[in-house]
């Protein structure tokens, strides 16, 4: 039989255990609510032109779904092409924690990491519908999340073309010895593709396109269709206009995140950022 001195020690035990616990459980409570309270304000830059229809405005109406997503609790500041750092080191803006987030095409990053354009667009490739499966169902978006671990970015699609047109030209394209020495902005693997044929491609981004054409440093240029391509005023630098987009089939867009930005995030504002990149993924596309 148990001494009742025994009895009362183990009592007072088992008590000063549970006031413990209870205790553990109020801190880790408070520190949630701290976590849950707190409002991080960060910066998006992009490869688009300022105030340019569609891309531009998608990348700052993401923004505004995830403002209002977590009740103002994660505000990005929104910057084109240009307004912060150039538009083609928006990568590396985004992998040296310069801002926390970058929206654009991985194809503009061939030069750094050449099997990113595998993520962007495959000349005589995928539609929008085939890279939105591959990426969210058949384990391509792992393939590209492994493809940017070493550069401190996390990728989501956030956008998609759809088949492009062929380009604009300063003269009439009627046989393959016509791409001959001819210099085209055209990136990625298209890019590629177009150097074998004989022509010389060129990388520039939206806002220096217009320019380039208009003062004959290049011959050609492609650009995406003709509602975004007239916005550019190309029609006006070039007589000749070409389809299909052999060279961009489907082009996914993307936005890109700071690793160590995205882990101080709690994780219902990581998961509103994945949920409104998913959700403006489909209305670039569509618009």
């Amino acid at each position: 039989m148990l001494s009742l001195s025994f009895s009362r020690s183990l009592i007072i035990s088992v008590f000063a255990l549970l006031l413990v616990a209870c205790g553990d459980g109020d801190s880790s409570k408070k520190a949630s609510d701290i976590s849950s309270q707190q409002t991080f304000h960060w910066k998006m830059v992009t490869t688009w032109p300022p105030g340019f229809p569609v891309l531009q405005d998608g990348a700052e109406h993401f923004a505004e779904s995830v403002r209002a997503m977590s009740n103002g609790r994660l505000d990005i500041k929104v910057y084109a092409g240009g307004e912060l750092i150039p538009a083609l080191q928006t990568f590396n803006a985004v992998s040296q924690g310069t801002v926390e987030m970058g929206h654009g095409s991985a194809y503009y990053w061939a030069g750094k990491i050449p099997e990113a354009q595998f993520f962007s667009t495959v000349p005589f490739g995928m539609t929008a519908k085939g890279m939105n499966a591959w990426l969210y169902h058949g384990g391509g978006l792992e393939l590209w999340r492994e493809t940017y671990a070493p550069f401190n970015v996390i990728p989501f699609p956030m956008g998609n073309t759809g088949v492009q047109m062929g380009g604009w030209f300063n003269k009439q394209i009627n046989s393959i010895s016509d791409l001959q020495g001819l210099k085209m902005r055209i990136p990625g693997l298209g890019g590629k593709v177009f150097a074998k044929a004989g022509g010389n491609p060129v990388l520039l981004s939206g806002s220096e396109v217009y320019t380039a054409l208009e003062r004959n440093t290049i011959d050609a240029t492609e650009w995406i269709g003709p509602y975004h391509d007239q916005r550019l005023g190309l029609y006006r630098a070039a007589e000749y206009y070409y389809y299909p987009g052999w060279h961009e089939p489907g082009t996914v867009f993307e936005l890109s995140v700071n690793k160590q930005a995205w882990e101080t995030l709690p994780a219902d504002l990581q998961a509103i950022i994945t949920y409104a990149a998913e959700a403006e993924n489909m209305s670039l596309w569509s618009e």
